[in-house]
């Protein structure tokens, strides 16, 4: 699929990922806002600040079992036509 439908996938819930990503077990899924204001603002976090409220942010789990928040995508990514979905 392009990358207009992987978007439209990831706002439905659904993870997403390229076809030459498969080995490497990464994949994308968005974030929801309010999830991640539970992590930011809680009082025990040590960067917690008062500020609005987190808005929902694609993020990446990489080859390397990590989370990247705030993926941003290449023009390689977007130009793709070979997204796919991840169905658990």
């Amino acid at each position: 699929m392009d990358f207009g439908k992987a978007i439209e996938a990831l706002k439905k819930g659904y993870k997403v990922a390229r076809r030459g990503w498969n080995g490497k077990n990464m994949f994308l899924f968005l974030a929801k806002g309010s999830d991640l204001n539970r992590c930011i603002y809680d009082k025990n976090f040590p960067y917690s600040v008062d500020m609005s409220s987190c808005v929902d942010s694609i993020c990446m789990k990489t080859a390397q079992n990590t989370i990247v928040v705030g993926w941003l995508a290449s023009q390689t990514d977007m130009l793709a036509e070979d997204w796919k979905l991840l169905i658990e």
